[in-house]
């Protein structure tokens, strides 16, 4: 008896075209979602356009404002830290001389 190979061959055939079907359906899916991807992206870019690009300009500009301030803040506190300096070196003089001068003072 001849082997007979017409189901082997019928079940082969469907499944070939079966697999040749998912990978229709896969590259589908692909397709689909690069297309998702690509208008997520669209609208995100949208977004930040709109939304994101002024807020940071607004958040720059007071982040250039802070700078001016913390500038003349450093500038002022130098200027109080020499004259602090200054008074409390005048007053160390001043006790230093009154320490070296023997005769009493009347005030």
């Amino acid at each position: 008896m001849a082997p007979d190979l017409t189901t082997t061959n019928v079940l082969l055939g469907i499944m070939a075209a079966v697999s040749g079907r998912e990978a229709l359906a896969v590259v589908g899916v692909f397709l689909a979602a690069f297309l998702v991807y690509r208008r997520v992206m669209q609208v995100v870019g949208s977004i930040e356009e709109r939304q994101v690009a002024p807020a940071v300009a607004r958040v720059n500009a007071i982040l250039d404002d802070v700078k001016g301030v913390t500038s003349t803040v450093r500038q002022e506190t130098g200027r109080i830290d020499r004259l602090l300096d200054w008074v409390l070196d005048a007053i160390g003089r001043r006790r230093h001389r009154a320490s070296q001068d023997p005769s009493p003072r009347v005030m």
